[in-house]
């Protein structure tokens, strides 16, 4: 059985984009991230570091976010699963990364691209 630890909504701004203005003004993105692990060892032992610390993840991911921009979101979310999956306890990681200012000349709500990546 594999259980879930969800963070979910986690702002910050960055750089990301194709355009010029993108990288240049940056823009706020919003991140979710979903982790599948036995945490049923945390659970018995009540000792955190069994499990993940969400506090620490949400940190690493905003430095992500906040650091070197990339042209597609799809990169973006690819490096943020990558983080999550560098903790030995994490079988996969689904990552959603919202773009809800995305340069888009028409009315819409939020684009968002979700990946899902597992241990090799």
């Amino acid at each position: 059985m594999t259980d879930s630890i969800r963070l979910a909504g986690l702002r910050a701004r960055g750089r990301h984009g194709c355009l010029p203005a993108e990288r240049e003004l940056g823009q706020e993105f919003v991140v979710d991230a979903t982790l599948f692990l036995d945490t049923a060892p945390a659970a018995a032992s009540d000792d955190l570091s069994k499990t993940v610390d969400y506090g620490a993840l949400a940190q690493e991911l905003v430095s992500i976010v906040e650091g070197e921009p990339v042209d597609l979101i799809e990169t973006l979310a690819g490096r943020l699963a990558a983080a999550c999956l560098a903790h030995d306890l994490v079988e996969e990681a689904e990552i959603s990364v919202h773009k809800p200012a995305a340069p888009i000349p028409l009315p819409f709500g939020d684009v968002v691209v979700t990946i899902r990546r597992g241990r090799a």
